[in-house]
């Protein structure tokens, strides 16, 4: 089995710097960073998907990054599909991969090769959904999700219609609840000999981190990049503008909150959003946390715990560059 490297945990956590830090600490080029969190795929939308820069990648090799523009789908089969040939390019050049972001539904579709949604389509129970969708609601949606699959209602959150629909769809055509289709997956050996790190901290301070991060985003000029992509045709029902920052700042624009009230927002459903990613990963398997406490929060001893099980489980000589590790 070849080797793989998963970096996640919940946003705002410092996951991007860390992974530089830890490509660069890999000689000879050894790490190439692959990220799927999914808003960094879309072209022009930079500064609500917290992309990191040409700067923070330090010449680090990156995908999965600015391939899409904002009217293209993207999902997890799509992800799936496109993380396998990155990572194939990337054993090519003789590198480890080191997969990036926070979304533990994207790493289980790459780690164990989960098909999720086995079933085709059909068009009457997708067209009668979406209708009610637009009737009735996300929440109305989300409601009929719970009903007869509480665990996956848990999962997908209601704006999340696309899935919310799918899982909805997959009951009526199998009789079987999507979420223990996808709990006999997960049982799937990985074709990976993998590491897979969760950083995490303790709740206050990621909360802070989150706060501080939708400042820093307003500052930078949130309004003006989803005034945009409003200019360019993007509407709230695209994939890509259903993201965190982007359908709170498009309903301010449509007239329907003040500014302010929709950076309350963006804060507390960020907030939410990272609690269910703690939830989720706490649920996996074969993880291995690096509670940013445990370490007194020096991330280079963070860094070093991490080269340290490399060297352990791959051989591989590795180098501490020294030069910090502010994420």
């Amino acid at each position: 089995m070849k080797p793989l490297i998963i970096l996640t945990g919940p946003t705002a956590v410092g996951k991007t710097a860390l992974s530089v830090r830890l490509a660069k600490a890999i000689g000879g080029g050894g790490l190439r960073v692959l990220f799927h969190t999914e808003g960094q795929v879309y072209r022009h939308m930079d500064i609500g998907s917290a992309k990191v820069t040409r700067d923070e990648m330090e010449g680090i090799p990156h995908y999965l990054i600015d391939i899409l523009e904002p009217t293209g789908e993207f999902n997890v089969a799509v992800f799936k599909k496109m993380a396998a040939e990155a990572v194939q390019e990337i054993y090519s050049h003789g590198s480890i991969p080191i997969v990036v972001g926070g979304t533990g539904f994207y790493i289980q579709a790459l780690l164990y090769d989960i098909d999720f949604t086995e079933q085709g389509e059909e068009r009457e129970i997708r067209e009668e959904l979406e209708r009610l969708g637009e009737e009735r609601g996300s929440v109305f949606l989300h409601d009929m999700l719970a009903e007869i699959d509480p665990e996956a209602a848990m999962e997908i959150h209601a704006n999340n219609r696309k899935r919310v629909i799918r899982a909805i769809e997959f009951y009526r055509q199998t009789g079987e609840r999507i979420s223990e289709h996808n709990r006999r997956e997960r049982q799937k050996q990985s074709p990976y000999d993998f590491l897979y790190y969760v950083l995490t901290d303790d709740r206050k301070t990621l909360y802070e981190r989150i706060d501080r991060r939708v400042d820093g985003m307003m500052e930078a000029g949130l309004v003006h990049e989803v005034e945009q992509l409003r200019d360019m045709g993007c509407t709230k029902d695209m994939v890509s503008m259903q993201g965190l920052g982007y359908k709170e700042i498009l309903d301010y624009l449509m007239g329907n909150t003040t500014l302010d009230e929709a950076a309350a927002i963006l804060k507390r459903d960020t907030r939410h959003f990272a609690k269910r990613q703690i939830t989720w990963f706490k649920r996996e398997r074969d993880v291995r946390w690096l509670n940013l406490e445990d370490f007194g929060r020096d991330r280079e001893k963070v860094l070093e715990k991490i080269l340290q099980d490399i060297r352990e489980t791959y051989g591989l000589e590795t180098e501490n560059h020294g030069n910090g590790c502010d994420v």
